[in-house]
């Protein structure tokens, strides 16, 4: 057969299928994205708590600088609302259900278990329990002893 003599074929180029699109992804990709999400939240959660500790902390800190450079100053006002903000502490470190309801001894012995050595129970972090119910403070108050002891306990409950 001669060459020539055959026809001409009629065929078409060879064509490239259409790219698949951006939207919707595979399903990998949505299992990456809320992976990614719930670790936002996670974290976003902890530094969040970290920094209300941490907020928590200086204002307790800077309160018990005021009582000691004010010994002098020191009134039963002042002894509830440092009482106060333990417990607040405490409310965000601890379970409500175990902070909440304590007052008095109990709450003392809270404290101790928590950090405080005992030192709240039969030292001076008894005024705690006593001192905000009392026309005035008892005169042989340690308030250096006293501080000491918040700032152990502050420290040994926000360093988690």
């Amino acid at each position: 057969m001669n060459p020539v003599s055959q026809p001409v074929l009629q065929l078409r180029d060879i064509h490239l299928p259409v790219e698949p699109g951006f939207w919707p992804p595979a399903p990998g990709w949505w299992i990456l994205a809320l992976l990614l999400l719930v670790l936002l939240i996670w974290a976003t959660r902890v530094a969040l708590h970290r920094y209300r500790l941490r907020r928590q902390r200086q204002r307790i800190l800077a309160m018990l600088d005021e009582l000691e450079q004010e010994p002098h100053d020191i009134t039963p006002q002042r002894i509830a609302r440092i009482s106060s903000l333990l417990r607040r502490l405490a409310l965000m470190h601890y379970p409500r259900q175990r902070v909440a309801a304590l007052t008095g001894t109990n709450w003392l012995q809270f404290l101790d278990e928590s950090g405080g050595d005992g030192r709240f129970s039969h030292g001076p972090g008894q005024v705690l329990a006593s001192g905000p119910y009392q026309p005035t403070l008892p005169s042989d108050l340690d308030i250096g002893a006293l501080s000491v002891l918040l700032r152990d306990w502050i420290k040994k409950n926000t360093e988690r």
